[in-house]
């Protein structure tokens, strides 16, 4: 026990002794073994089953027993039913095991002189404990025994419980956060505890030391980004690694998951230790319901100030730096804007789902960039994540980015949402974010269009796209790419679309018949009368640069949504 255990309340002290040890309400055939009424009792067989859980008694005194057994019962008899037949206490043993009987407690003498070997060597088979009771012990002795150390536990439990749900409480009303409700929740039980979001992320981590973080950070329950496998880790059940025993229970608020709180132990926890997580759990729901107000607030405030940055809304530069100075944002340099935004998602997500889902992949990816870069601006506006990064050229920012978002992904992202990236040019001031946001959004945009899922774009990087997207007639654009390609421009036929892709890899080859030929493992000849037929279908490209123009360019559109 701790040396802040040690300095509880005698209250409390006293109901953690009383439980000291205690897995469940329920006794052990071991533990039974212990009771004043047991004494002179002897384990005959079964002895590898004396863990069974006891949870109440019977007497069997009649041959026709089984009807009213239940499971955890231990089963008392003299053996008067089998005194003409003891054999018959080997098929009994399978039948009462089948019926979940915890342990079979003779009394022999009177009826049944010894217990045939037989029944023993069954008994064993079976892990069935028999226990060959002593002389002047009485059933009403052993029945009441029982169930009052049941009941005592059970009134323990529950005082323990209610104990640790006001000083929980007392600890959530003087603002108190995650991590002295995890405190509290090792004080009583366990070594270690956490506090996770809904898809596993840690909110809150309390451990002796950083080793022994970084320890279990290492168990089987946590990935390599240190998100606890909500997927694969069952509430309430108990799990195990080595020495390390762990149990966790889902934070709820009203219906609706809001996490796990997680506790680690060197036993495996039980309905002692799942009761205190439970309280616990309570505990952490109102936190974090009081956080997520005061968080929806902080939140708005600075997407708001934001958003009118990037609307050109800047009524003096130095004003507005200095404003984003005060939220811990560094303006007063060159930013890449970047925007995130999540695909279109499944009408079926409920309304409250999906804005919990959008606050998740707001928080991941500001967890993710301020441990890179403290300085940048990251804040959630609907479905969007925007970044103000410190700048870097083309290459370098979208490999950056690239990092960002396979973190976002690997600590659970929202749910593992989908999305899409674009980039914007650097920005030399602060007034040219409202341009670099058009930038960002733009780039998001082509690069969704022109594939979905994954996307990471750079406004650099768009080519014609940004003149073709510009022009406000789209079927202008697609009569033009008729009129230069004619049926080519369509799918009425499967060999157009084979045929556009000879068309393009020419073209990216500087019309290099060999070179060409390689890239799409043709034969020089195949190539060449390819051309021939391409030449027939839309001209001579190859030879006019002018028309060679205008079917790059009708290539790219046939390719827009």
């Amino acid at each position: 026990m701790s040396n802040d255990a040690k300095k509880r309340p005698d209250l409390q002290q006293e109901m953690l002794l009383e439980l000291d040890g205690v897995e469940t309400v329920a006794l052990t055939v071991r533990e039974v073994l212990q009771l004043p009424s047991m004494r002179g009792c002897t384990v005959v067989a079964g002895r590898a089953g004396l863990d069974r859980l006891v949870e109440k008694t019977n007497v069997m005194e009649v041959p026709d027993i089984l009807p009213w057994v239940k499971p955890r019962e231990l089963l008392l008899t003299t053996g008067y039913p089998l005194r003409e037949a003891p054999d018959a206490l080997v098929e009994l043993l399978g039948r009462v095991e089948a019926a979940g009987v915890s342990a079979l407690c003779i009394k022999p003498g009177r009826y049944i002189d010894r217990i045939p070997p037989q029944a023993l060597a069954e008994a064993e088979r079976l892990s069935l404990p028999i226990l060959e009771l002593g002389e002047g012990v009485g059933f009403d002795e052993i029945m009441h025994e029982v169930l009052s150390s049941s009941l005592s536990r059970g009134v323990a439990m529950i005082r323990l419980a209610e104990h640790t749900m006001r000083e929980l409480v007392n600890v959530v009303v003087g603002g108190g956060d995650l991590t002295d409700v995890c405190r509290m929740l090792i004080e009583r039980i366990g070594f270690a505890a956490a506090v996770t979001t809904l898809d596993g992320r840690l909110k809150a981590m309390v451990a002796e030391s950083d080793a022994e973080r970084e320890r279990l950070l290492g168990l089987s329950c946590f990935d390599e980004s240190g998100r606890f496998i909500v997927e694969d880790e069952p509430a309430r059940a108990a799990r195990s690694q080595g020495q390390v025993f762990w149990g966790n229970c889902q934070i709820l608020d009203d219906e609706r998951t809001l996490g796990r709180i997680v506790a680690f132990s060197d036993r495996t926890p039980g309905d002692v230790e799942f009761r205190v997580l439970e309280q616990a759990a309570a505990a952490a729901a109102l936190v974090l319901a009081r956080e997520q107000s005061v968080a929806a607030v902080e939140s708005k405030y600075r997407s708001d100030f934001v958003l009118e940055v990037l609307r050109g809304h800047i009524a003096s530069p130095e004003r507005t730096v200095s404003h984003a100075k005060s939220l811990g944002w560094d303006l007063d340099r060159e930013l890449n804007v970047v925007v995130a935004e999540a695909d279109p998602s499944d009408d079926s997500v409920a309304a409250d789902d999906l804005s919990q889902l959008q606050t998740l992949f707001a928080r991941a990816w500001s967890s993710v960039v301020s441990a890179d870069d403290p300085h940048a601006a990251v804040v959630g506006s609907g479905d969007q994540v925007i970044l103000l990064l410190a700048a870097a050229d083309r290459d370098e920012i979208v490999e950056r980015v690239r990092a960002y978002a396979t973190a976002v992904r690997g600590r659970g992202g929202g749910g593992r949402r989908e999305f899409s990236v674009g980039i914007s040019r650097p920005t030399a001031d602060v007034v040219d974010l409202a341009d670099a946001y058009q930038q960002a959004t733009r780039a998001l945009d082509v690069g969704r269009q022109l594939g979905a899922g994954h996307n990471f774009s750079h406004f650099d990087g768009l080519g014609v796209y940004r003149l073709l997207l510009h022009v406000g007639q789209k079927e202008e654009l697609r009569a033009f790419a008729q009129e230069t390609l004619g049926v080519l421009a369509g799918d009425d036929k499967p060999e157009y679309a084979d045929l556009r892709e000879t068309l393009q890899a020419l073209l990216d080859h500087n019309l290099n018949v060999a070179e060409t030929a390689r890239a799409l493992f043709f034969h020089y000849n195949t190539l060449r009368y390819r051309i021939t037929k391409l030449e027939r279908m839309i001209g001579p490209f190859t030879r006019d640069p002018h028309l060679r123009l205008a079917v790059e360019l009708a290539l790219q559109i046939v390719k827009l949504p």
